[in-house]
């Protein structure tokens, strides 16, 4: 569940946020109806100031247009674990922009199945530049293709039970699309391996990657394909073109050592190439520059804690252009964002305990 965002995000070092929230989706109590939500995750923003919600519980992904009265149901499938919504590599969001309270189901929402209007458990969720979604339907072992407006899917890898073979996934937890070679490629996590399917009219896919435990994968702006490894405790750059990987963050082990990581979860990568990981169970954020032997912390470190010096189980990391670290600190339930170079963060969201409020987050990834 890592928060997802654009590989460049303009923000004022000196920015500041209002400490009370206000409701943009949901918050009409838990439930099914088209202005609820059931424990939401992924969250998507387009261009047009649309969101898109994974709403997990419901098995949907739910569209709300800004100044709509309703939802509408299009499609979805989320997570079994909940990974967040893929977002583009840049975002033009108005800062005084407002969402109405009621939102348009665009995946799923036909209650948990097998149906190609259905999903269960959908976890990881990919949206292209036309707004189709790709939702790693967990539970079905698939990865379905939702078209913008569709009251049904179209399943474009797996779907054919759960198995090791060609033409099966088993539990998938992530998928992107790699344009130049016009493929999915998904992080088949129960099978332990990376596998590449044609985006049209696949009916089996490649491996690509063995013996792994993929839990997220991301490509930088050179195709390289970046992948966390939660067993190996390392994240590995796959060049094009080339057949050996590059352990570029971890790799000597699992402990806390500056060369070390610990179950690390989420990464972005910048412009030039430094990899920024949530380390998990270290409870910082780590930067490795390109070539580095051991990294930075650039969030956290001191311990787990709720300080301002601390995190508690971070997982989503975003890095803007000028450095600024911004980091789901989920167990104190709270947005942290520390500037290039800081000793210590600053809340910009959350921090008022858990709950429902207004002010309030629960367990933010």
């Amino acid at each position: 569940y890592p928060l997802r965002s654009p590989s460049s995000t303009n923000i004022h070092p000196n920015a500041r946020w209002q400490q009370n929230g206000i409701t943009v989706a949901g918050g009409n109590r838990q439930g099914n109806g088209i202005s609820q939500l059931s424990y939401p995750w992924g969250l998507y923003v387009d261009d047009d100031q649309t969101i898109y919600v994974a709403d997990q519980s419901n098995h949907r992904i739910v569209e709300w247009k800004r100044g709509a009265t309703s939802g509408q149901v299009q499609k979805l499938s989320f997570q079994f674990k909940n990974y967040p919504l893929r977002s583009p590599s840049s975002t033009n969001i108005h800062p005084n922009a407002r969402w109405q309270q009621n939102g348009i189901t665009v995946a799923g929402g036909n209650r948990q199945g097998n149906g190609i209007n259905q999903l269960s458990n959908p976890c990881g969720l990919y949206v292209d530049d036309d707004q189709t979604i790709y939702v790693a339907d967990q539970s079905n072992h698939r990865i379905v293709e939702w078209k913008r407006g569709a009251t049904s899917g179209q399943v474009v890898a797996g779907g054919n039970g759960q198995g090791s073979g060609d033409h099966q996934l088993s539990n998938p937890y992530d998928v992107i699309i790699d344009k130049e070679r016009d493929s999915l490629i998904i992080c088949d996590t129960s099978n332990r391996r990376v596998v590449r399917w044609p985006r049209r009219n696949g009916t089996s896919g490649e491996t690509i990657i063995s013996n792994i435990l993929c839990v997220g994968l991301t490509m930088d702006d050179n195709g390289s394909l970046y992948v966390t490894d939660d067993v190996k405790n390392e994240v590995r750059r796959y060049r094009r073109g080339e057949s050996q990987e590059t352990v570029v963050a971890g790799g000597n082990g699992y402990g806390n050592r500056l060369d070390q990581l610990s179950s690390p979860s989420y990464i972005f990568i910048d412009r030039d190439h430094s990899v920024y990981v949530s380390d998990y169970g270290n409870h910082r954020v780590m930067k490795w520059v390109e070539g580095a032997k051991q990294g930075i912390v650039v969030a956290g470190g001191q311990g787990k804690g709720n300080g301002l010096t601390q995190l508690s189980s971070p997982r989503g990391v975003v890095v803007d252009q000028l450095g600024t670290v911004y980091v789901a600190d989920r167990w104190n339930d709270r947005i942290m964002r520390w500037p290039k170079g800081a000793t210590q963060g600053s809340v910009i969201v959350g921090g008022n305990g858990s709950g429902g409020q207004s002010n309030q987050l629960n367990w933010p990834f």
